[in-house]
């Protein structure tokens, strides 16, 4: 059920940055995420990741909306 509108892009042509961005986070979290199935992953690894992925992007839109 990937097609519900939660999970839909707002810029459909970012999605292989994304996709790039969640690995790098993942990695730095140490969470094994790989390409494809990750339902072998709890649910708190999976947040965690996409927790951080929203805080690096509100940061890195606050500092642009700062002008750093």
């Amino acid at each position: 059920m990937t097609s519900n509108k939660s999970s839909r892009m707002e810029v459909p042509q970012a999605k292989a940055a994304m996709d790039k961005f969640k690995m790098e986070v993942a990695n730095e979290l140490g969470v094994p995420l790989k390409n494809g199935y990750n339902g072998d992953l709890t649910s708190a690894q999976n947040g965690s990741v996409g927790g951080e992925m929203v805080r690096q992007m509100i940061k890195r839109q606050e500092q642009a909306m700062a002008g750093e």
